[in-house]
């Protein structure tokens, strides 16, 4: 079987308004001055205490410990009923294809915890479509491979046979760390060049181009190249 991963923020779900407001009070709360937009959503992908290192590095541990907690306790998802977090365009349509195959199972490696994620699928009646999801609850940080190889373990897929499709260089650095293919999304929170630089065997610009790219890409890793 082929194992075809994907990531949540900025690839399936466009989550970036809840997620802002949810770093935003963190900050606020604390009185500290609040990350431009495009640092916050430059970080998205990463576990909490990733994403607050780098945000707040030059604070305390017990600072960037305490900016986690308040945006846990105030999570996008909380706010994502007044402040929307949609699915992209046409990628619904992506999911229900690739789910409706019976060589391709699905699966999710994402930087939100369990309870975002099921939130998600609950709400989107995606049960069942995803074989393996990997959370930044049981896993180190993206860029490193855990979530990959977890998933590829569950499923009894190698290297050859599985695809990440993400839209951050984390994302790109995890599944080549991983040894398997990456796929960016161009319509996420990196810039397109960005994820070349970190070695995306394929950018496509639209989910309409994606399945075209997934099909590709894995007939090049079963051929070997």
């Amino acid at each position: 079987m082929k194992l075809v991963i994907f990531d949540c923020d900025g690839t399936l779900v466009d989550s970036q308004h809840a997620i802002c407001a949810a770093m935003g009070h963190a900050f606020s709360t604390l009185g500290l001055p609040t990350p431009g937009r495009s640092e916050m959503l430059g970080v998205v992908g990463l576990s909490l205490p990733q994403v607050f290192a780098t945000l707040a590095g030059h604070h305390p541990a017990a600072v960037q410990a305490e900016l986690a907690e308040l945006y846990r306790s105030d999570f996008p998802g909380k706010r994502a009923a007044t402040m929307g977090d949609p699915l992209y365009a046409g990628i619904a349509e992506v999911v229900e294809e690739l789910a409706a195959r019976d060589d391709i199972v699905l699966g999710i490696a994402t930087g939100k915890s369990r309870r975002g994620v099921a939130r998600i699928l609950e709400r989107e009646g995606w049960h069942g479509r995803f074989l393996t999801i990997q959370t930044a609850d049981d896993h180190p940080s993206k860029p490193h491979p855990s979530m990959i190889l977890r998933a590829m373990q569950e499923t009894d897929a190698n290297p050859a046979s599985t695809l990440m499709v993400g839209d951050t260089t984390y994302d790109i650095e995890m599944a080549r760390s991983a040894g398997v293919g990456a796929i960016g999304a161009g319509w996420g929170y990196h810039e397109p060049q960005r994820l070349v630089q970190a070695g995306a065997h394929d950018v496509v610009a639209a989910s309409s181009a994606l399945l075209a790219a997934i099909d590709a890409r894995l007939a090049v890793q079963e051929r070997g190249a």
